[in-house]
């Protein structure tokens, strides 16, 4: 069996627009297990997913209490990832009732040096409009950037280093269990000379974390399943279509946005360069067409003749 490491977007328990419930994302996580289901029948199985709406919920609530000091983004990410975990898992068991799975929380660690922690670019928390974005930004001291049509907070995004969890993650693999991990990117740790490790202050992004995953657990495939159809080329004119088949060389030399599309060609990239596999762009409504290279935009080093976009 071939090893396919997919990574859901945010999107997978938040669709856009949707208001940050639990009953919105106990529907959103169903629908995204029944489309994992059929992966894992036919391949082994490794599942990572964004945070980036409920890690921004819990800052909110977390500053909202004043009783406290606000509690740090690693504490966040790890009490998010913990719960998406958990829906995930158990929506998993719903439609694949005897196969083992296993939602790990996972440890990801980063330089205490990174560039990153001057420089915030990963949107985190609701979409506000203009006015509102700004005025937040004013009151809480908050990074903000543009996110589609509206505006977002934006925090540190440390670039991923290692992943404590690996050899946990390989032996549930080797034993036939679909692991949940690296959720969120992981939990943005340091790792001392000592050994000591320290939570980080940051968020990671989960395209980065899931190609150092796929790397590091030697995956034939990379996934990325969003909320359309691949890479856009002409995006927002009438001759807008999708990039069917690429090469990373010519993904890289694209211009695409930093908080939506270009962290994920630069991961698929990342992924293909490194290992001669393949890496993929696409719904996750369509995700088992994705993985057999029938739809999505699929990144290769030697990509097959169809090169024509559709």
């Amino acid at each position: 069996m071939s090893l396919v490491v997919v990574a859901l977007g945010g999107n997978a328990l938040l669709r856009r627009g949707e208001p940050l419930t639990l009953e919105a994302q106990e529907a959103n996580a169903r629908v995204a297990c029944r489309a994992l289901a059929p992966l894992a029948e036919e391949h082994d199985l490794v599942i990572t997913h964004g945070n980036g709406p409920q890690v921004g919920l819990l800052a909110l609530r977390s500053e909202a209490y004043d009783a406290t000091r606000p509690q740090p983004l690693d504490v966040l990410g790890a009490e998010s990832e913990g719960m998406i975990g958990y829906l995930l898992e158990r929506g998993l068991r719903s439609v694949m009732p005897g196969r083992p799975v296993a939602a790990l929380l996972t440890q990801v660690s980063v330089d205490a040096d990174d560039p990153a922690f001057g420089r915030p670019t990963k949107p985190i928390g609701p979409v506000y409009d203009e006015d509102e974005a700004h005025r937040l930004a004013d009151e809480r001291k908050w990074a903000i950037t543009r996110d589609g049509e509206g505006w977002r907070r934006v925090v540190p995004s440390p670039r991923p280093r290692g992943i404590l969890e690996l050899e946990t993650i390989r032996l549930l693999v080797e034993h036939g269990v679909v692991p949940i991990c690296a959720g969120g990117g992981g939990v943005p740790v340091t790792v001392g000379i000592d050994g000591r490790v320290a939570g980080v202050d940051g968020v990671i992004d989960k395209d980065a974390t899931a190609a150092l995953l796929a790397r590091q657990l030697q995956a034939d495939l990379l996934v990325l399943l969003t909320d359309v159809d691949g890479v856009m080329l002409d995006h927002g004119s009438p001759e807008a279509r999708v990039l069917r088949r690429v090469t990373p060389e010519a993904l890289r030399d694209l211009e695409l946005p930093e908080s939506s599309m270009g962290p994920k060609a630069a991961a698929c990239a990342d992924f293909v360069e490194s290992t001669g596999g393949r890496a993929a762009i696409g719904r996750l409504d369509r995700a088992a067409a994705v993985v057999r290279g029938e739809a999505g935009t699929q990144v290769e080093a030697r990509p097959r003749p169809n090169l024509r976009p559709s």
